[in-house]
């Protein structure tokens, strides 16, 4: 798949994949699929029911994640939205959420998962695990 842009459309589910590539994401998407290394996905104009990333050094900025799934080495998602679930599962991963994140599993060392109105339940295996 080229760089370029992917629509949802109105509740559609979508796959990228690759490397060193850049993708614009549109729509409502019931389900995100975010696969490969070095990708930067910008979805400011989307809103995303499941993402799940899988791969190394994956970025992804959209307007609203609702359950985040993470496998994969030095990955960052930021959401301006709240998010219901965050579960990581490597290293150096770096979550933001500008709202509420009701539940956070991480598993794996140095990853920051930070919410601007609070964490709720937090489950951590690792070291070097932030969570605020």
């Amino acid at each position: 798949m080229p760089d370029g842009t992917v629509s949802c459309g109105d509740g559609q589910a979508q796959s990228i994949s690759g490397s060193e590539q850049t993708f614009t994401v549109v729509g409502t998407c019931t389900e995100l699929t975010v696969s490969g290394s070095a990708l930067t996905v910008d979805a400011t104009d989307a809103t995303i029911g499941t993402l799940r990333l899988s791969g190394d050094r994956l970025s992804v900025t959209a307007a609203a994640v609702d359950t985040l799934a993470v496998q994969g080495n030095d990955d960052s998602v930021t959401s301006s939205a709240a998010m219901s679930s965050v579960d990581v599962s490597g290293d150096r991963a770096t979550i933001q959420a500008d709202g509420a994140i009701a539940a956070v599993v991480v598993r794996g060392q140095d990853n920051i998962v930070q919410s601007g109105l609070g964490v709720g339940s937090a489950t951590v295996e690792g070291r070097g695990n932030q969570i605020r």
